[in-house]
């Protein structure tokens, strides 16, 4: 965890891609491993994993939990279940952001195409180099190491600043958009940034970043060998003279959890801003209206956090306040989902209600409209999907969309009354046809209701009642009639 992370660092994942342009590939059978992959699926993607002692070695892990490891005689091996000698490897970055992969107890280099895998070259040649093509959720908080800050947009002075305490509000999103083994950084207003701190409309060589890594840590590298970092007093996000790594151009990306604003019945904002007892007393939206959504991976009960850092929490006579500084059985909410409304079950069984005053209790035995909220995302106005089998895309030829691709396309969200509209960047509206197709070219916009039911995933309703899910083919259809593995979305 960084020092003052509110949210756990992202554990490194993904594909390496060889000389080919094929990704290397982790088989069931045997444990054998090729570089045949077409595509980035889920027997494409590897974890890096630190040696704790030492931090320079490096284990590869594939998605059958067994570690890649190579003999002396460079017969590369991947059914190893722990990390031994023959697992430690070095990354040797290269100037164009390709790594080199070297067995650090026999000092020979990784490469080859197809099957034909070996560690035994004794310099780096072109079938020696990877392309790290990152896998885990494009969309995250960026944390400075050396400020111990994070970036936000900062829309009065255009740019990103690095001096944010918490990543709190639409602002502190960044999307890294993935163009032929380069990065950009995009904000959230649908900005790239620029190697000279300036965000501009349009993606260009000066927007694309070699994506480097130390100790388990990001570099991003401009088009002149420089890497970005913060400068100056607000931490203005930009290239420094250094062409060398150090601390301030390392970061850490952090998950980024939803953030939203609630709605009462009486039509006012639930707030902190009264002190530690939370009410529903407020016109406008800020960061006092403003609480993280966390599901709790166990019980996959949420809770809330306010900019301050503290929970709502069930006290006494069933008040519900601001006061619990940490995770215990009282700041645990059920969230049941009642189309365009929530309602909230506190931990005593009851369900949370506004009060005349605005007060929120946990009170009531059955819903009614003071049972009743309206929930806003705030921290996604860009929507990138990945399920099971891969990322959200516009299919080629047609106005379908895949649910299965290593690329991924970026959506609009739009609230709507507690529903969404999701627009394409062709400014047409997402809507399931008469045969439980998802189409992308819709004039008119149609609600889809969000879910938010898992750590890190979330359900997809359409307005005909079914759910949002990848079929068979990797066709994104609505037709799903219950929410499991094939209608979760990374978000």
């Amino acid at each position: 965890m960084p020092t003052n992370g509110i949210n756990k660092a992202l554990k490194l994942q993904f594909g390496l891609i060889n000389y080919e342009n094929r990704y290397l590939t982790a088989e069931a059978f045997s444990f054998k491993v090729n570089a045949s992959g077409n595509s980035m699926k889920k027997k494409q993607i590897w974890t890096l994993e630190q040696d704790e002692k030492d931090g320079q070695a490096v284990f590869l892990r594939s998605h059958l939990l067994r570690y890649l490891g190579s003999d002396k005689d460079g017969k590369i091996s991947c059914g190893a279940e722990k990390p031994d000698v023959d697992c430690r490897f070095l990354i040797v970055p290269q100037s164009d952001g390709r790594w080199a992969l070297q067995s650090e107890t026999y000092k020979r280099y990784f490469g080859g195409s197809a099957d034909y895998l070996s560690c035994f070259a004794q310099v780096i040649g072109e079938q020696e180099l990877w392309a790290v093509h990152l896998a885990l959720h494009p969309q995250a908080s960026l944390l400075s190491l050396a400020r111990k800050r994070y970036a936000h947009l900062s829309a009065t002075d255009g740019e990103i600043s690095v001096d944010s305490n918490i990543p709190w509000g639409v602002d502190s999103l960044v999307t890294l958009v993935y163009v032929d083994g380069k990065y950009s950084l995009k904000t959230c207003d649908n900005r790239f940034l620029s190697n000279d701190g300036k965000l501009v409309k349009e993606s260009s060589n000066s927007t694309s970043f070699t994506l480097e890594l130390k100790s388990g840590k990001l570099a991003f590298k401009d088009c002149e060998g420089k890497y970005l970092s913060p400068v100056g007093p607000t931490g203005t996000l930009r290239s420094g003279r250094c062409s060398k790594l150090g601390k301030d151009e390392l970061f850490d990306l952090e998950e980024s959890h939803p953030q939203v604003v609630f709605q009462a019945a009486n039509k006012r904002y639930v707030s902190v801003k009264q002190g530690v007892s939370i009410s529903a007393n407020q016109d406008a939206e800020t960061d006092m209206e403003t609480f993280q959504m966390e599901i709790d991976k166990e019980t996959k009960k949420a809770m809330f956090r306010t900019n301050g850092g503290s929970y709502w929490t069930l006290v006494t006579h069933g008040e519900i306040q601001s006061t619990a500084t940490e995770v215990e059985v009282t700041t645990m909410f059920d969230i049941e989902w009642r189309g365009q409304r929530v309602a909230l079950k506190a931990s005593n069984g009851k369900f949370v209600c506004t009060k005349k005053n605005g007060q929120l209790s946990a009170v009531s035995d059955t819903v009614g409209d003071d049972e009743l909220f309206l929930m806003k995302l705030i921290n996604r106005p860009i929507l990138i999907l990945r399920g099971e089998n891969g990322f959200v895309c516009h299919h080629k030829n047609s106005n379908t969309l895949d649910a299965n691709r290593s690329v991924y396309d970026i959506f609009s969200l739009i609230f709507n009354d507690g529903a969404y509209h999701i627009k394409s960047a062709s400014g047409k509206y997402w809507y399931i046809s008469s045969d439980g197709l998802v189409c992308s070219d819709g004039e008119k916009s149609e609600d889809f209701f969000l879910e938010f039911v898992e750590h890190g995933r979330l359900a997809i309703k359409g307005s005909n009642g079914k759910y949002l899910r990848g079929d068979q083919g990797g066709t994104l259809m609505g037709v799903g009639t219950c929410i499991d593995a094939t209608s979760l979305w990374e978000y």
